[in-house]
């Protein structure tokens, strides 16, 4: 069954039989069109000590740094997105060593699997979506030229957690809900 023409014309806000919630629904045939939580994945990429870092060659926040780490793509699992958003954004082949946590940003509808990973080899260079790719220590990052909130509280949980293997739960900083 294909999915039916998306336009305004067609749907309206409705709650359907048998739900609780409002949603999309369709005025000619009833086909409900679900709103989900985008999915983002990426990973804090680390060299010995060092953490890679990617200054944004894009909208939002063009000439900030961040993390690799981008929306996942249809039919792809979260540690493959983070792969290739290595590979698109520092040109850098990565191997996953863990999930690091699962964060949730409510107010855009988004839900961050953030990795740890390192390089596979020392080679990285700046993708179609990155200024420029650079490796710090722990001191050196340019905190005050991140490009999102969600980055600085990935490295900071990540800094909480060095040291310790496997998947490490996440507390939520003050204000991570209103962000």
């Amino acid at each position: 069954m294909s999915n039916p023409p998306f336009t305004p014309d067609h749907f309206h806000r409705s709650v359907p039989e048998g739900d609780d919630h409002e949603r999309l629904v369709c005025r000619d045939c009833g086909y409900v069109a679900y709103e989900n939580p985008k999915i983002i994945a990426g990973a804090v990429v680390t060299q010995g000590d060092k953490i890679m870092l990617c200054k944004r060659s894009i909208h939002p926040q063009k000439g900030k740094w961040t993390i690799p780490a981008g929306f996942l793509e249809v039919g792809e699992a979260p540690h493959e997105g983070a792969i290739r958003e290595a590979m698109e954004e520092a040109c850098a082949t990565i191997e996953i060593i863990d999930l690091l946590g699962v964060y949730s940003v409510r107010r855009i509808s988004q839900v961050h699997m953030m990795y740890r990973a390192r390089l596979s080899t020392p080679d990285f260079k700046p993708g179609y979506e990155s200024l420029e790719v650079e490796l710090f220590d722990w001191q050196g990052i340019p905190w005050d030229e991140l490009a999102f909130p969600s980055v600085h509280w990935v490295l900071n949980h990540f800094h909480e957690v060095k040291g310790r293997s496997g998947f490490a739960p996440f507390t939520n900083p003050q204000g991570w809900e209103n962000v």
